[in-house]
């Protein structure tokens, strides 16, 4: 390839940090076609670059969205498994840009030809950071958040307190609003809520938020990022660019290593959050209260209370705390006051599939935590009760769950198990729990919603007064739901007529 080429046209990309930047004519390949690719392509087809989509998809869907994405002025859309993995040209030539939906391993064909050629890839956050600013829009702030687990709570709770304190401010991201969605409304926000993924991530390197945190780290992912070790390095990248403070998690030693190697702006300041009392500069849990020692004068030998931590809710667990000091410290450092924090936890609502209780009938709690698809998020929930009759299981991901039933051992007295392969999360007890009684749901080829009403009904003659029945499947959903929700919603149904069936027993006896 010829290099001066290449330098045109890196220096063309650099130069595209507004809405008001010269987009016209810029040759773009968009992966991807459900919400956030094609908010991509609407995007830019409406800064006048060239565009061509590909995607595998040729659902209705897909073709739905490709004949509006055509409308709006996309050069063209490519559907179908077959022609997916191919880097197409624009208008004859070759892309001088890949925007990639999430989806997408950077070990796909289309993205490593990409990179073969020195196309530079972005996701939809680094064009959503570099379109934001435009003239007579106002221009948002922005918060970012990740980790392995608690993302969504966290993003949800800094929206909660953004919005009592008056503030114009949305969760976007990977939660509800696409990135690109929220900094195109005409209206403008004050500030951005933004929960990042490991995937989206992978593929920023312009963002300087206000303030930044990596909540915890713990294997998630790695059919994905190919190892451990870089699935870290992109949870790192959050950190950098921070202006005001980075938010670490000081019960986790690895997060406070991403803050002290990242590259941050001049000025800003470590803070950390534990469920604990805090040290200097940070913020942390005394007798039952929240309270602040990292942003005020008199931190030295005293701390100002922020909320109590039964305002967060009736069924608060430790990891839900953690949510809490983490939001609440990432709030303070944009400037938000005490008021502010308790207003916004009081006003806060967990949502479903979190630690939800479902149901106490005959002395046994029924918890719905479908969200936790992994081993770390899975082991906080275990950690809130004790004795536990556990559903679990699902889809991998390739994951270890031998630290995870090894620390939780104790707490179960039975394991229901769902999933079309739950074979390593069977081996893990097998070796580690050797006690505990695993029931296995052995219907892969149920649909999803038998598969719970069976796993319902086996955890339902397990359970005992004083129990707690807990679905929290350590797994992703998709070998038998379509989703994490449909997996929660599943189990609630099947315990809201296992009730039914109970008070009808009752009546007629």
């Amino acid at each position: 390839m010829d290099c001066s080429i290449v330098s045109y046209e890196e220096n063309r990309l650099d130069a595209l940090r507004s809405w008001d930047a010269d987009w016209s004519g810029l040759r773009v390949v968009v992966t991807g076609i459900s919400k956030t690719g094609f908010s991509v392509a609407d995007t830019l087809a409406e800064l006048g670059a060239r565009v061509v989509v590909v995607a595998a998809s040729d659902d209705d869907d897909a073709r739905a969205h490709a004949d509006t994405l055509r409308i709006v002025g996309v050069s063209d859309v490519i559907l179908g498994e077959a022609t997916s993995t191919v880097l197409p040209l624009v208008d004859g030539q070759q892309a001088e840009l890949v925007v990639t939906s999430p989806g997408f391993k950077p070990t796909h064909p289309l993205l490593a030809a990409a990179a073969d050629a020195g196309i530079p890839i972005w996701g939809d956050v680094e064009l959503a950071w570099r379109v934001q600013t435009k003239a007579g829009r106002k221009t948002a702030q922005w918060i970012t958040i990740t980790g392995t687990n608690g993302k969504t709570t966290t993003t949800t709770m800094v929206e909660s307190m953004l919005q009592g304190a008056g503030l114009r401010a949305i969760a976007a991201g990977n939660i509800g609003t696409p990135i690109l969605d929220a900094v195109r409304d005409p209206q403008g926000y004050d500030v951005l809520a933004v929960e990042l993924s490991t995937f989206q991530l992978h593929w920023t390197e312009s963002l300087e938020p206000v303030s930044s945190v990596c909540l915890n780290l713990a294997e998630d992912h790695v059919d994905w990022h190919g190892s451990f070790a870089a699935y870290a390095a992109d949870k790192a990248k959050i950190y950098e660019n921070t202006r005001v403070a980075c938010i670490y998690n000081a019960e986790q030693i690895e997060t406070e290593r991403m803050v002290q190697e990242a590259d941050v702006l001049d000025g800003c300041r470590a803070v950390g959050f534990t469920t604990g009392l805090p040290s200097i500069s940070m913020v942390g849990v005394v007798e039952g209260l929240l309270v602040d020692r990292a942003f005020i004068a008199e931190r030295k030998d005293s701390a100002v209370e922020l909320a109590n931590v039964s305002d967060i809710g009736d069924l608060v667990p430790r990891h839900l705390v953690a949510n809490a000091a983490a939001a609440a410290a990432l709030v303070l450092a944009y400037g938000l006051s005490p008021a502010d924090v308790r207003k916004g936890l009081q006003k806060y609502h967990n949502g479903e599939h979190r630690i939800q209780p479902v149901a106490s009938s005959e002395g046994v709690l029924w918890v719905n935590d479908s969200k936790a698809t992994n081993p770390h998020a899975a082991a906080a929930s275990l950690a809130a009760f004790n004795p536990v009759v556990w559903i679990a299981g699902g889809l991998s991901k390739g994951v270890d769950y031998d630290e995870l039933v090894q620390a939780q051992a104790a707490r179960l007295k039975a394991v229901v198990l769902i999933g079309s392969d739950s074979s390593a999360l069977a081996a893990s007890l097998a070796h580690h729990a050797p006690n505990v009684p695993v029931i296995a749901v052995r219907k892969p080829l149920l649909d999803g919603d038998a598969v719970m009403a069976l796993a319902v009904a086996e955890a339902a003659a397990l359970a005992a007064d004083g129990d707690t029945v807990l679905m929290a499947p350590a797994s992703a959903s998709m070998d038998q739901f379509t989703s994490y929700a449909h997996r929660g919603q599943a189990f609630m149904d099947a315990v809201r007529e296992l009730m039914e069936s109970r008070a009808s027993a009752k009546k007629e006896s």
